[in-house]
């Protein structure tokens, strides 16, 4: 790899998740096994647009999440730029998507669900993987909603669900007590006058970029829509919920030990 080069961690992740190799790959495409190593090693190398079509057919994942750039500077301008993907579903979002943010983060990742439930379920060994990322250097910041608050008593009687917000709450709780030796990792309780505007809005942060989840009416996080941004410039939409999710740690209150 050429001095500053990134990884294309994403189509990596496709491909594992497809069990294909570079040449397997290749052959799909019609190109060389070379080329397709080349694109793995280079972030910023962008096919083009046949390849980039053959492959995410042979990948059964978007354009957007393997060259995000190609989309970007074919449709947008100025902050609009900032929008990698919109999803009509949390769910919709690949974890693919997911796992390449948190690889991907150096300085920080910043969980600002109010229960952050299922993170735990669909990112393998996610515990150590925080760890991992902490002892790199990495800050990690985990917010959450206090199980036992009034905001998320009501919110429970809203969603009428079997495995109720405080639940989901406490079973995170439970994959942190595994991380209490681990320096670099914060957990704190959304203070009782933000815990209203912490439930109805979680913001994901994985470095200079965000997914974003505005939860609708009665629907849990999963049913409810995600927005992918990447900072672009000052006072972009990336900074607008940055800014939301910092002030609402700011007044946030230590996780009981």
């Amino acid at each position: 790899m050429s001095q500053g080069e990134v990884l294309n961690v994403a189509l990596r992740s496709a491909m594992s998740d497809a069990r294909l190799t570079p040449r397997k790959l290749a052959v799909h495409i019609g190109v060389t096994p070379k080329t397709v190593e080349r694109w793995l090693a280079d972030a910023e190398l962008v096919p083009h647009a046949r390849n980039r079509i053959d492959a995410c057919r042979a990948l059964k994942v978007d354009e957007q999440m393997i060259w995000p750039k190609a989309v970007q500077d074919r449709v947008k301008s100025g902050h609009d730029r900032e929008l990698v993907h919109a999803y009509p579903y949390r769910s919709a979002c690949p974890s693919t998507v997911w796992g390449a943010l948190i690889d991907g983060a150096a300085e920080q990742i910043y969980l600002a669900g109010y229960t952050n439930y299922f993170l735990w379920l669909e990112q393998p060994a996610f515990v150590e993987t925080l760890r991992r990322k902490t002892e790199a250097g990495c800050r990690v910041r985990i917010l959450l909603g206090d199980p036992d608050g009034e905001v998320t008593r009501r919110r429970e009687e809203v969603e009428d669900v079997a495995l109720s917000v405080s639940t989901r709450i406490r079973i995170t709780l439970e994959h942190l007590a595994r991380l209490r030796t681990a320096e670099g990792v914060e957990a704190r309780f959304s203070s009782s006058e933000d815990a209203v505007n912490h439930v109805s809005l979680s913001v994901f942060r994985f470095d200079q970029e965000v997914l974003v989840t505005p939860h609708l009416a009665r629907l849990v996080g999963h049913d409810s829509p995600l927005l992918h941004l990447r900072r672009e410039g000052d006072a972009g939409m990336f900074d607008r919920f940055a800014e939301h999710a910092d002030e609402l740690w700011s007044r946030a209150v230590p996780v009981p030990a």
